[in-house]
């Protein structure tokens, strides 16, 4: 067994989100978005380079010692699966080991709405998964796919980088490839995956111009196609989109948007009530025919007012879906509060008055 493997196993054990290794520190836990350290010595260099060499193929430890960072998925029969990124840092290496869940939830598990569930009905067209990084993206997809390839006869092709949940064929086909390994680039493999007959593509992260625009290809000729972008919003999701695109492309991106863009659910994690645990809270969009107008004609700005007032197509905005979780007492008030957009209707929830912005008063 790797050595590796014991921190590992106390990071799923005290049901940590991230294991932090690095030269010159003891290793550090990620908890409930808090980074805890493990009552362990600083690791030296040479012992964190044994600890990674040990799980390392020739090929990655050369790539390392070329200069460049690694990406990959490591797994343990009994520990399961981890997405590895090792780097160097001034002082020497660094590595972060993301826990995978042991088995794919589904969207009830996660608390998606079900209008989530709604949109993988749909034959073609895009959905997109948006969030920082660290809120359950990867997850929130896993439960998409899993769902269609447990209730449809489809071939479903994944691009992902690294891949980090391992699906089994059901109903669906499902053909897992990993960027780096597979296939050199998102662009290269969505290109590829056109010419493989697929129903659903999953597109790990829409990077960069090219892989956006093969995306828009995909999606247009007759494919569902999931991704991801790091935006915090839906609006700034569209905007990601077609500042992406060159100037020449700007009206086809706008246009492709209002007609093929299905959904948005951009998601953020918050702390249950009880502190224990952390829960996926999500802003939708789903595209009718009044925000695709409004996308036409250039008046996104006001969107948000559409998902304010659609709640009976399953759209909210993320301080509707806060405020509604905060009601039924399943999220910590203090984190809602410093997730809010607008933090004055939480204001009142606040236990913690110190979160609060100070007044300067001067008494003269």
């Amino acid at each position: 067994m790797a050595r590796i493997n014991a921190f590992l196993q106390l990071g799923r054990e005290q049901r940590c989100s991230d294991i932090h290794l690095a030269v010159g520190s003891p290793p550090l836990l990620r908890i409930m978005g808090d980074l805890v350290p493990i009552k362990y010595r600083e690791l030296s260099e040479t012992e964190l380079h044994d600890l990674l060499y040990e799980i390392l193929t020739d090929e990655q430890k050369s790539t390392l010692e070329s200069g460049d960072d690694l990406d990959f998925s490591y797994q343990d029969e009994e520990l399961g699966r981890f997405r590895v990124s090792i780097y160097r840092k001034l002082g020497g290496l660094g590595a972060s080991f993301r826990v995978i869940a042991l088995q794919i939830p589904s969207l009830s598990d996660l608390g998606l709405p079900a209008v989530v569930e709604k949109m993988l009905n749909i034959q073609h067209g895009l959905i997109l998964v948006t969030g920082a990084t660290g809120t359950g993206k990867t997850t929130t997809l896993a439960a998409m796919i899993n769902l269609i390839n447990n209730t449809r006869r489809l071939n479903i092709i994944t691009l992902e980088d690294p891949v980090e949940y391992l699906y089994k064929s059901n109903m669906s086909l499902v053909i897992q490839r990993e960027v780096g390994s597979q296939v050199e680039s998102f662009a290269m493999g969505l290109r590829a995956a056109l010419r493989e007959d697929p129903d659903v593509i999953l597109v790990g992260e829409l990077r960069d111009p090219e892989t956006i625009s093969l995306a828009m290809t995909a999606a247009e000729t007759g494919h569902l196609v999931l991704g991801t972008l790091h935006t915090s919003s839906a609006m700034k999701t569209m905007d990601r989109i077609i500042d992406a695109m060159p100037t020449e492309q700007k009206h086809q991106a706008v246009t492709f948007l209002a007609h093929n863009l299905r959904g948005v659910i951009s998601q953020k994690l918050i702390k249950t009530a009880n502190n224990r645990e952390l829960k996926a809270i999500t802003e939708i969009l789903v595209n009718t025919p009044a925000i695709s107008n409004l996308i036409m004609n250039g008046k996104m700005h006001q969107i948000p007012s559409m998902l304010q007032t659609g709640a009976n197509k399953g759209m909210q905005l993320m301080d509707q879906a806060l405020m509604k979780a905060l009601n039924k007492k399943e999220i910590d008030p203090d984190d809602a509060y410093k997730h809010a957009t607008d933090k004055s209707i939480f204001q009142a929830f606040v236990t913690n008055p110190e979160i609060l912005p100070q007044l300067n008063i001067n008494v003269s």
